[in-house]
């Protein structure tokens, strides 16, 4: 290792009280996902009030209807995003303790599940409302870049889901055993990739602002399907590169995998990341296909 930044001195906690036995504390962590869904929130009411951005000068709902809405996606945040770490990434460990699945508190949330989950209840949301689907979707796939970058912060901050080791002149030293283990020689620091940073910046920043000027700037809004295509196959093609330097899921290493791949063959193969990215990729294309043919 060359060169290497140390890790900020960073809590992960904004404060904490506490009243006898009891204590509270504020994290950054929840503080991301509450921030990030106002934003969200205020960003989709913005477009739903200038009905020149759509199609017929016709938005998909009103903004009392996306009010509503915001509590369904809540609950699929939440459900989908606990529910999809058990399942994908840890299902023995949950099957032998049920009762930890629950606990979202002790940490635990996968993005794909979490999207399944907001999928899930933004089309019961639709259905029941009679809400043209597409022009919705565009609505919700808007609104989600914001919460992506804070939370990908929030990582950071929270000194997790950091990358590969790297002697890259940006790489960070992030604290904690895990962290440092990298085997490298007595005494040395480990210094990993911050893919966190990278994921928002791709993910947050860099899609959430074409998503923004397209709809805003360039009528993407008029075209349904295109935002939501486009946020489908820029967050699945961001997260497959990113997994590239992320450091794999614990679970999936083993002396014979030391990449952590979860499907592989002669050494070659996917992490759970990728291969949960590719479902999205192939739907964002076929939205973008589908869109351009009804433009």
């Amino acid at each position: 290792m060359k060169a290497a930044i140390p890790f900020p001195p960073l809590s992960p906690e904004l404060f904490s009280i506490s009243i006898g036995s009891f204590e509270f504390a504020l994290r950054w962590y929840a503080l991301a996902y509450i921030a990030g869904i106002l934003l969200g929130w205020k960003l989709a009411a913005t477009a739903l009030k200038r009905a020149t951005l759509w199609r017929d000068d016709r938005p998909p709902m009103t903004p009392e209807q996306l009010e509503q809405l915001m509590t369904w996606i809540i609950l699929g945040i939440i459900l989908g995003g606990r529910l999809g770490f058990v399942l994908f990434y840890q299902p023995g460990y949950y099957l032998s303790h049920p009762a930890e699945i629950l606990m979202i508190w002790h940490g635990g949330m996968s993005f794909h599940g979490g999207l399944i989950g907001v999928i899930v209840a933004a089309l019961t949301f639709f259905s029941r409302h009679r809400i043209p689907l597409l022009p919705a979707a565009d609505t919700v796939a808007l609104a989600v870049p914001p919460g992506l970058l804070l939370g990908r912060l929030a990582n950071f901050v929270n000194a997790e889901l950091w990358g590969r080791p790297t002697d890259l002149p940006w790489g960070v030293i992030f604290p904690g055993e895990a962290a440092q283990a990298c085997g490298q020689a007595a005494g040395e620091l480990c210094a990993r990739h911050p893919s966190q940073l990278y994921e928002a910046g791709l993910e947050g920043i860099l899609l959430g602002g074409l998503l923004i000027w397209l709809a805003f700037a360039r009528g993407a809004l008029k075209t349904p399907g295109v935002v939501a295509g486009l946020f489908f196959a820029g967050y699945g093609v961001a997260r497959f590169l990113v997994e590239l330097v992320r450091q794999p899921d614990a679970q999936f290493v083993s002396p014979g995998n030391p990449l952590g791949l979860a499907w592989h063959v002669n050494g070659w193969g996917l992490t759970m990341g990728q291969i949960l990215s590719l479902p999205m990729i192939l739907v964002g294309l076929a939205l973008l296909v589908a869109a351009r043919r009804r433009a």
